[in-house]
């Protein structure tokens, strides 16, 4: 019901608008309008790309210009209908952002800023200066505008439809970012390794976040070039790439209405400062570093805490823990003579071990035996210099770390890797990622196989939290929790990848003595729901009491193998935690 409420309304701020528009016959405050529209299809699309993919952009002129031009040469050149120009228009904008987001997302922070900077920067020299093809500052003229039964659109039907494709380009988006393109998006932001480690294709979902980001500005583009019927190397300049920027951090990035806010209040001030550019520049600065510094939130963020409504805690299904892994007998890994050099420095040499199915193991040794090496060669984080790794019977050799995730085998870190800002379930949720079959299309239009997916996985996020005993804490944001209490976070994130084994990163490390004795109760019963467990952990007492089968390691060699009570015992064992003198007898491991 919200979802269609949500689209009720939608449809009422249409209609109210376009009824309020038609009784205004003064083209300067139409035209004001109609800015506004522009400006609100390239904040929403820059939203995807800052707010939630946490991608910083200075080069959404040139992908603006890629619309405008394109819309441009099509229609002065040819005989194409310009609904279709608009389309084509859309399309090649939509390259332009692959062309940009495959060199600026192999690098981060201010260095991707630069280099989408110097896109735009390029764009704007190249139109300026190839005035053979672009015209330069003396532009295109003849650009054919949109038309209704062969009749060009007037100005009031340029405002109408510009407020319909916004709604509707909110309502796509709101469909996409709602589930779960959104959710991985937003887990990029926060931490790209635990994004991965969950499922997310990392780099693509990056790009999508630029495709989706130029369309939209690139069709804004396109709107300007047609009702114009001109365009010159005036429109295209840095501070429309500033401008758009400043519209998301001032109205609130990564808010559903942060970017109508934003567009709102900076085009009425853009249009009361026109006689004055450098007031405007000078405002546009200032703003933007007000809204770093001084508002992070954006506008929408200081009301956010009045817009959000409590959610009560769901309840307990009563119903047993379903099965999570395959279960069984057998080998389910294989680790074969791996060794891992960084430079003269061997944190793995020659190691060998295999996991059986529906076993605990742990994956013990001193301080630097290597433990947390080998536990990210096997989840793909660190490739092995020499020897195989293979699960399932596959060779994991190179493949990336969603990839290994999908294969069946998740993970928690040694030190928290939560997405923070995002409620307890969603992090769960997240965990679904790779299991999830609706792609970006069915997302994006709400195709009821992406709504019966959602369902599915906040259904089974619920189960996982039950069965992790924080089902009440399902909507509070998980960097909120005690430390002990996210810990249980991202042990059912992990458990959410349905994995048949998974891998725990001293998961009792920071616990009190309390804590730890219900961690080991929570293995034993993780176990009976068919997962294999490989533990690295310096809790003896945990170890001892719940493994099937320990295996030691010390300075990066393999000293011992079997049960843990024979490993107890090992000679080998007690000289690498304790040392022995050379007089003295050898001491039991403590308990």
């Amino acid at each position: 019901m919200s979802r269609l409420n949500h689209l009720l309304g939608v449809a009422v701020a249409v209609a109210v608008l376009i009824g309020v528009t038609s009784l205004v016959s003064n083209d300067y405050y139409l035209r004001i309008v109609f800015m506004m529209c522009v400006y609100y299809l390239c904040a929403v699309g820059m939203n995807v790309l800052v707010g939630y993919a946490g991608q910083k952009s200075l080069g959404q002129a040139g992908l603006f210009a890629a619309g405008a031009y394109a819309v441009a040469l099509i229609t002065s050149r040819s005989e194409l209908s310009p609904w279709l120009a608009l389309v084509l228009a859309a399309a090649i904008s939509g390259f332009c952002g692959v062309l940009i987001a495959l060199p600026s997302l192999r690098v981060k922070g201010p260095y991707l800023a630069m280099v989408t900077l110097a896109f735009g920067i390029v764009v704007e020299k190249l139109i300026g200066e190839w005035t053979d093809v672009f015209g330069g500052a003396q532009g295109i003229y003849g650009i054919r505008p949109l038309t209704w039964n062969d009749v060009p659109f007037d100005t009031q039907q340029w405002v109408w439809f510009g407020i319909v494709l916004c709604a509707v380009t909110h309502l796509l988006l709101r469909n996409l970012l709602k589930g779960r393109f959104g959710r991985a998006l937003l887990s990029l932001q926060a931490d790209e390794i635990a994004s991965s480690s969950v499922g997310v294709r990392v780099y693509r979902a990056k790009v999508i976040a630029f495709v989706v980001a130029a369309v939209t500005c690139g069709i804004a583009g396109a709107l300007v070039a047609q009702q114009n019927q001109y365009i010159n190397s005036d429109f295209i300049t840095f501070h429309l790439s500033i401008f758009i920027l400043l519209l998301v951090l001032f109205g609130g990035a990564g808010s559903t209405y942060g970017p109508l806010i934003g567009t709102v209040v900076l085009t009425v001030i853009d249009a009361m400062l026109a006689r004055w550019p450098s007031a405007q520049h000078f405002l546009y600065g200032f703003l933007l570093l007000f809204a770093l510094y001084a508002m992070p939130g954006g506008v929408a963020g200081l009301f956010a805490k009045w817009w959000r409504k409590p959610s009560a805690a769901p309840e307990p299904s009563g119903l047993p823990p379903k099965r999570i892994g395959s279960g069984g007998s057998g080998d389910l890994l294989v680790v074969d003579n791996v060794t891992k050099r960084f430079g003269g420095v061997k944190p793995a040499q020659n190691v060998s071990f295999r996991l059986q199915r529906g076993h605990i193991h742990a994956l013990i040794g001193p301080n630097g035996a290597g433990k947390s090496t080998m536990i990210n060669m096997l989840a793909g984080l660190i490739d092995p210099s020499e020897g195989t790794i293979c699960f399932q019977g596959k060779d994991t050799a190179g493949k990336p770390v969603h990839e290994i995730c999908k294969m069946g085998m998740g993970r928690t870190f040694q030190n928290l890797r939560l997405f923070a800002d995002l409620s307890v379930l969603d992090n769960v949720m997240l965990g679904r990622h790779s299991r999830m079959e609706n792609g970006f299309w069915a997302s994006l239009l709400a195709l009821p196989r992406a709504r019966s997916q959602e369902a599915a996985t906040r259904t089974r996020a619920l189960q996982l939290l039950e069965l992790v005993d924080l089902l009440p804490l399902a909507h509070q944001p998980a960097g909120s929790l005690s430390y002990g209490l996210q810990r249980r976070v991202e042990l059912a994130r992990a458990l959410a990848t349905e994995p048949q084994l998974l891998l725990l990163d001293e998961p009792a490390a920071g616990l009190n003595p309390q804590e730890t004795a219900e961690l080991g109760r929570l293995l034993v019963r993780i176990g009976s729901c068919g997962v294999t467990i490989l533990m690295v952990e310096h809790h003896m007492d945990l170890v001892m009491s719940v493994s099937d089968h320990v295996i030691v390691l010390d300075y990066g060699i393999k000293i011992a193998e079997g049960k843990p009570a024979e490993v107890q015992g090992n000679p080998r064992v007690v000289e690498a935690y304790l040392g022995v003198d050379d007089d003295a007898a050898p001491a039991p491991v403590p308990a």
